[in-house]
Parts: structure tokens; C-alpha cells; sequence
């Protein structure tokens, strides 16, 4: 089985807790584009729900399954998010971000009852780092944040290469905000609430890709079958299926 089918796994087992009527957050990467394909699937059937994409490439993923979108500026809350992450640890904190598109995400996500997370096990990690963490920055004064975000993370203990992102181009990566990335390469983040909110206080610094108690679960696919790990009162428990 490939990864790529253990994504349209978790993503199906997903699209299982969605209901008529509901207005659903939809992520962007590529185990997000299998939800949309498979909800799309299902709008076509008859099933009545409205979406906020996460990324631009998102909404024309949707548009092109048929799936009626709106904008938070339409409607405030939404049901559930669904979409990817990077890594995930067992308190279900995420990196996400490699696709650019954390600003987007972290906004649906917090307007959420719910985020869903959904992956292949192989994002599961036992502390977050290992994946370059993604921090969204204002193009003004870029050395001096950059400066500032080697201090922040030198005051959590920890340390590693920042790199802007390019894009195909060669240039400097632009988001759909129209902001740049510094991508952290740092190996490991012991407290990574300590460390998101130390970056939040940077005034360069947009957002960063680090989401701290925003997934109410995760959906792992593995070979093995499907690990749903959830956070219910503040405690995260798993289960298989």
C-alpha cells in the first residue's frame, strides 16, 4: 500500500464524522486534496455542506468538485476542519506549513468546533523538530526579524539553521498574504508551547506553523489499519480501527 493510499484512507475515515448542513474548514496539501475529492464525491450524491478553503489551491480543488464554498466573512464558525500536518506528536501539537499556507490554516482552524488531522503514522513523531518548522514573516526589516527569531529560539534552548523559502522560481517564496517564509531547521522542540509563543511576540513575524491545542483528533493510516488518537477534557487517547 502506498502512502499515497494511506492518505486517501485517513481522509476517507474523516469524511465519516461529516453531516448534512455542516460548514467544514478544508485544508490544503495532499492528503487534504483527497478529503476534498472524496467530499466532493459525496456533494455530487446530494450531501448539502459549505466549505472555506484553506489556500487558493485549495479553492480551485474545490470549485472543480462541485463543492459550495464561502468566506469567514460569510459565516463566523465553522463545524470542522479537516486537513493535514507535517508532524504530530502524541499531545496532538502539529507543524504544519510546507505548503506555505499556515496563516489560512491557523485562522479555519481556530473558527473551528473541531480539527480533524489526518495522515499516514508515518507523521507521528515523538517530539516535534524533525521537520523544518515554518514561520510566515513581513518582507520589511526581514534581517532584523530574523535576528529576533534566532533569539527567541536560542531562549528556549535550542537552535538550528533558518533558511528563506524560495520558490520555483528561485525568488523568495510569496504566501496567498503575500508574505515570505523562514523555515527553521531545528531537529527537535522539547516545549513547543514555550517556543510558539515566544515567536508570537516578534512583531515581523505573521504567523508560525507550530499549532498548539487546536486538532480535537487525529486519523493515522498505516498498513496495519486506521489509529484515531483523540483529545477529550484536556487528555489525548487512542484507538484503532
Amino acid at each position: 500500500m502506498s502512502p499515497d493510499d494511506l492518505k486517501r484512507q485517513a481522509a476517507a475515515t474523516a469524511l465519516e464524522q461529516v453531516r448534512d448542513g455542516m460548514k467544514l474548514g478544508l485544508g490544503t496539501g495532499s492528503t487534504a486534496k483527497h478529503f476534498v475529492e472524496l467530499l466532493g464525491a459525496k456533494v455530487r450524491a446530494g450531501l448539502q455542506v459549505v466549505g472555506v478553503p484553506t489556500s487558493e489551491v485549495t479553492r480551485a480543488d474545490a470549485e472543480r468538485c462541485g463543492i459550495p464554498l464561502t468566506t469567514l466573512d460569510e459565516i463566523d464558525r465553522l463545524d470542522i476542519t479537516v486537513d493535514g500536518a507535517d508532524e504530530i506528536d502524541g499531545a496532538l501539537n502539529l507543524i504544519k506549513g510546507g505548503g506555505g499556507a499556515l496563516l489560512r490554516e491557523k485562522i479555519v482552524a481556530a473558527a473551528s468546533d473541531r480539527m480533524i488531522v489526518i495522515a499516514d503514522d508515518s507523521k507521528l513523531v515523538e517530539m516535534l523538530g524533525r521537520f523544518p518548522l515554518p514561520i510566515e514573516v513581513i518582507p520589511f526589516g526581514l534581517a532584523a526579524t530574523r535576528h529576533a527569531i534566532e533569539r527567541a529560539i536560542a531562549s528556549c534552548g535550542i537552535s538550528g539553521e533558518l533558511k528563506l523559502r524560495s520558490g520555483k522560481d528561485g525568488h523568495a517564496f510569496v504566501t496567498d498574504g503575500g508574505h515570505w517564509i523562514i523555515d527553521a531547521h531545528l531537529g527537535r522542540i522539547p516545549d513547543p508551547t514555550r517556543l510558539a509563543a515566544t515567536l508570537s511576540f516578534i512583531p515581523g513575524v505573521v504567523e508560525h506553523g507550530l499549532f498548539i491545542g487546536l486538532a480535537s483528533s487525529a486519523v493515522l493510516a498505516s498498513p496495519q489499519g486506521i489509529r484515531i488518537i483523540e483529545r477529550s477534557s484536556g487528555r489525548v487517547s487512542g484507538e484503532s480501527k
